[in-house]
């Protein structure tokens, strides 16, 4: 999947609300991409205008491309969209309990993409439905198929999440925030669980997270955003051991080590602006250290500083030298 340059803005009685700015991503063939970014940063909406499913009339997809396999999928109605959701792009949403049907059982949630999809019967559907559960990891499949949301834990619904998600052999899978709410050893059985069916389904992923252990567990390759637009854009090695972008760096500085002798845990400056009132120049701004006259008034372009790495600075370079 290639993105260029995609805007998606909401319109309220307030303004417009420019949530995405200009994205431009690539997702290679059986690799995972990490998003990462503070809440209001655009993230979620970017995934949800990948499958086109931002609210109209409010929100609206302005500009932008989001070909896949050559397709733009922001030329297709809702009808042609509806076979590419679960058929060849999946999606795992924030909070499974709210994304699950309350009055249906787990069963018959999945059956039905599988049916919609693959025009199976109800039988042969169940078979699958089990087999995916099964696949997913979770016990008495057999038996979890005629469970309800509520009778599972959250762990036990993120995988069913998955499962759903999996049901028709995706070629790509959007996990927004897949371990949210999860504690840590759940979080761990979840994140090896995609990773081995990744290689399994020979599928690629783009994992949206503001967990930077996950991002290097998982990712490949990271593109950092910010305020609706990608800041910095890296594999993930050269993004821990060299990130380019102040917003990037605080990020890393934020991380919390038990081994370092500190009182206090760094916190960024200031919080991500109103998107309907988003600063002039350079969106990040008013929060950075390095501020100058240019970055108030000129926005910087992403552009390859090195080999494989982008970033969208006017003094990335004065960073690098102070590291």
């Amino acid at each position: 999947m290639k993105i260029e340059k995609l805007r998606t803005y909401f319109f309220t009685d307030e303004g417009v609300v420019k949530a995405v700015d200009g994205v431009d991503l690539e997702i290679y063939p059986n690799e995972t991409l990490g998003v990462i970014g503070e809440s209001g940063c655009g993230k979620s909406v970017m995934a949800l205008s990948i499958m086109r499913l931002i609210g109209e009339p409010q929100g609206k997809i302005v500009e932008g491309k989001i070909l896949f396999k050559g397709e733009d999928l922001t030329k297709l109605n809702q009808g042609e969209m509806i076979s590419i959701r679960g058929n060849y792009i999946s999606m795992i949403f924030q909070e499974p309990m709210t994304s699950l049907d309350p009055v249906f059982s787990i069963g018959d949630q999945i059956s039905e993409s599988i049916i919609s999809h693959k025009k199976v019967s109800k039988k042969e559907a169940k078979i699958q439905s089990i087999n995916i559960l099964k696949k997913v990891g979770i016990p008495e499949a057999e038996k979890v198929f005629y469970e309800y949301p509520h009778q599972l834990s959250g762990g036990m619904r993120q995988r069913v999440m998955i499962g759903m998600a999996l049901s028709c052999d995706p070629q790509l899978l959007i996990a927004d925030e897949p371990t949210t709410a999860l504690d840590v050893t759940i979080q761990a059985q979840i994140l090896e669980l995609m990773d081995s069916l990744k290689a399994k389904f020979n599928m690629s992923i783009i994992i949206i997270t503001h967990d930077l252990g996950v991002i290097a567990e998982m990712a490949n390759r990271v593109a950092v955003i910010y305020a609706g637009k990608v800041v910095e854009y890296t594999d993930v090695i050269s993004l821990f051991k060299n990130p380019l972008h102040p917003y990037t760096y605080g990020l890393m500085k934020a991380i919390p080590y038990v081994n370092k002798n500190v009182n206090r845990l760094y916190a960024i400056p200031g919080i991500v602006p109103d998107p309907l009132e988003f600063p002039s120049g350079c969106k990040f701004n008013p929060r950075c250290r390095f501020i100058t006259e240019r970055c108030k008034n000129e926005e910087p372009n992403l552009i390859e500083v090195e080999p494989g790495h982008k970033v969208r600075c006017w003094h990335y370079k004065e960073l690098k030298k102070e590291k």
